[in-house]
């Protein structure tokens, strides 16, 4: 897929929003990209998760043993990244605030593992589920988003491959340009802004 395809499955959607964010990381933004939204066609989520799928290092992908994903936003595309790969799907979720593989979930140790999120734009999130992936006995080797917000500043520690990058520009809440301050902000996202 192009990236104006990709962008094109976001629009359609109705997931690529424009305005004033609070991202998860407490950053703002005047675009954002709702994966719930791009996500919730069964088929079109299919269909993305084949095309990042085909962009992950073929020799790294004939390496992989399962996909874990960070719960809320990474449970569908993780688990449609394993059918893509033909790998088990897992998740760690936050329990108590810290990510953890929970629900009968396992891996063995030196498990090889894809780590799949739907968004980064710091790579916190990602770096905390590779982690507990970690913990869990799992060694991510590589790891991939359906989006890059990051502009390319995210270090997963790992080999990262995105579907598409957008690079948008992010502020402080202190440092908004006045055309932004001007619109009310709005949280759309699952996680509280940090």
């Amino acid at each position: 897929m192009t990236e104006q395809e990709i962008l094109a499955e976001f629009r359609a959607a109705e997931a690529l929003l424009e305005g004033h964010f609070i991202l998860s990381s407490g950053l703002r933004s005047s675009r954002y990209l709702q994966c719930a939204r791009v996500l919730m066609d069964p088929i079109r989520a299919e269909r993305l998760a084949r095309a990042l799928a085909e962009r992950i290092d073929p020799a790294l992908r004939a390496e992989l043993q399962a996909v874990v994903s960070p719960a809320m936003g990474g449970v569908i595309i993780g688990h449609e990244m394993g059918r893509a790969l033909g790998l088990p799907a897992m998740f760690v979720e936050r329990p108590t605030g810290t990510f953890e593989l929970r629900r009968g979930f396992r891996l063995d140790r030196g498990t090889r593992v894809l780590m799949v999120e739907d968004v980064v734009t710091t790579g916190l999130s990602s770096r905390e589920a590779i982690l507990a992936i970690a913990e869990a006995g799992g060694e991510v080797i590589a790891a991939a988003a359906l989006v890059d917000r990051s502009n390319g500043t995210a270090d997963l520690g790992v080999p990262f491959t995105p579907l598409i990058r957008l690079d948008v520009p992010t502020y402080a809440a202190d440092a908004l340009p006045p055309e932004l301050a001007a619109i009310p902000a709005i949280k759309p996202g699952s996680r509280a802004a940090a």
